[in-house]
Order: C-alpha cells, then structure tokens, then sequence
C-alpha cells in the first residue's frame, strides 16, 4: 500500500488528507474497497488486510480528518455528517467510480467501515443515489448507541488524560485476549493522541456518534436499494455489544451478520485471516 494525500475542503477548511491505495496497477479493476477506520485510529489499523484484498480488487484505506495523519483543525465539527461529506467527496476526488475509457461500466465501490467507520459508512450507504455503491461491510458498528457504553467512557478518560496504565486497560477490555496490547501500541496510541488538537477531535468524535443513531428507517433504504450488506461482529465486544448486530441484521434486509468467537471490539485485529477470508467470500459474490 502507498501512502498519499490529497485536499478536501469543509466550510473554510482545505484539509489535507491521507491515505492508503494498493500500489498495483489495477485501476482498471471494475470494484474498489474503501476502508473507514473507527475512534482515535487510521488507516493503518486494517493490518495488511486492505493489501492482501489488492489481488482481486482496488483497496484505499483512509484517515479521517481528526485522525492519524490527516489534518486536525481545533475548530472543525467532528461530526457524523460532516464525516459522511467528507468521505463522500473523498470518493468523488479521487474518481474512483469514473468510468474507464473505451468501457461504458462505471466501477463501482465497497466501503468497509468499522465502529465510527460503519456509522459513517452506512450513513453514506442510505444516502446514496448514485448507484455506484455496490455492497457494504460493517464491522463492529456504531449507529445504534443511545448514549456511550461505560468503556466508551473510560476511553474517553484514557484520551484526555493518557498513562500507560489508564490505555493499556482501555485496551484489554476491547480485546478478548489482553495479551495481544503491547507496549508498543499503548505507547503508539498516547504518542497520537498527544499530537495537536488530536483530544479536541476525539472528544468532539465520540460525544456525536455515541449520542445519535442512524435511524431504522435509514438502514431500511439500505436493503431497499439492494445494496448487499455484511455485518461482522466481535462476540466478546465491550465496546457495544454484539446484540447491537442484531439491530442492523433485521433493518437492512437481505443483511448477513456472523458473530466471530475469541474476539472484541476489531476482530479484524484478533483474527485478520479469517475476518479477510469472509471478507474476501463476500465481496466475490454478486
């Protein structure tokens, strides 16, 4: 995967923008995955999941505004409907539904979100008109939440004030196996969340998508517009809890949810192999 950037604008902000694209010359492949990674991550926490798909398929990962290495203004709105604008024309600017040249097809598009990244995808999803997007993954997902689980809100305080001691069992509680936090990714986590303005968009982040939800009816035009829908969910999730699958399973019809054992809030992180192998089975599928 190479790294990149391009500029979006929001209201007064021109935001540079990174991201992940698969470096193979494959543009000229008709269906293209975009993953949308969740709170106080990026794009880099797909693993190699996005590169592995990069064989049979055009893979972009991307860092919201807020996150990772994109841009971070203090007096942006970080919320799930400037999110959804933003990713919108982020698949507007880098043209990924154009048509080839000398091909009438228009390529279409798979967007794989994750918590934050599903209710931002799934927004996008009721809401398009395009007809470009073709299926849609959501992946331990946010959009259901009255208010933030109680380990959303140790989240919250292990944000605003890290210690390793604070993250690291934030962190333990999202995973079915404690063991797999290592030092390294505590220490990666306090170092990014320490980074100007980087509290500011969490905060801002999770107050929004924790505190509104997407709406049956939304996720009904979902299946209405026959867009084929996969839903993943860790069975140990603390983060929100994987009776929220249900939620989503029976609002967006023709949905399949599978619920994968020994795994938390990013199973895609505790069983990359597998969650790429469903992955995989479900986006050949037409």
């Amino acid at each position: 995967m190479q790294e990149r950037f391009l500029n979006l604008q929001h209201n007064k902000h021109e935001l540079k923008i990174r991201y992940l694209e698969s470096d193979k010359n494959d543009m000229e492949m008709r269906q293209c995955l975009l993953f949308i990674h969740g709170l106080g991550s990026s794009a880099d926490r797909w693993l190699d999941i996005p590169d592995a798909l990069s064989l049979y398929f055009h893979t972009l990962a991307i860092d919201l505004p807020g996150f990772g290495g994109s841009d971070k203004p203090l007096d942006m709105n970080y919320t799930i409907e400037a999110f959804s604008d933003l990713v919108r024309q982020f698949i507007d600017k880098i043209r990924i539904t154009e048509e080839d040249q000398g091909n009438n097809k228009p390529r279409t598009i798979t967007l794989v979100g994750h918590s934050l990244g599903g209710y931002i995808a799934s927004r996008i999803a009721a809401a398009d008109n395009s007809n470009s997007l073709d299926k849609l993954v959501l992946v331990d997902s946010s959009g259901n939440l009255e208010k933030p689980t109680p380990l959303l809100d140790q989240y919250l305080d292990a944000a605003m004030n890290p210690t390793k001691e604070k993250v690291r069992k934030v962190f333990e509680q999202m995973v079915a196996n404690p063991l797999l936090i290592s030092d390294v990714f505590v220490q990666g986590f306090i170092d990014r969340i320490n980074n100007p303005n980087s509290k500011y968009a969490f905060e801002s982040s999770l107050r929004n998508s924790a505190n509104t939800q997407i709406g049956i009816k939304n996720l009904n035009k979902i299946g209405e517009k026959g867009i084929l829908t996969l839903i993943i969910w860790g069975m140990h999730d603390k983060v929100i809890p994987a009776q929220h699958s249900q939620i989503f399973r029976e609002a967006i019809k023709g949905s399949t949810a599978i619920i994968i054992p020994q795994t938390g809030h990013a199973p895609f992180t505790e069983k990359p192999a597998l969650v790429c192998e469903y992955l995989h089975k479900f986006l050949a599928c037409k």
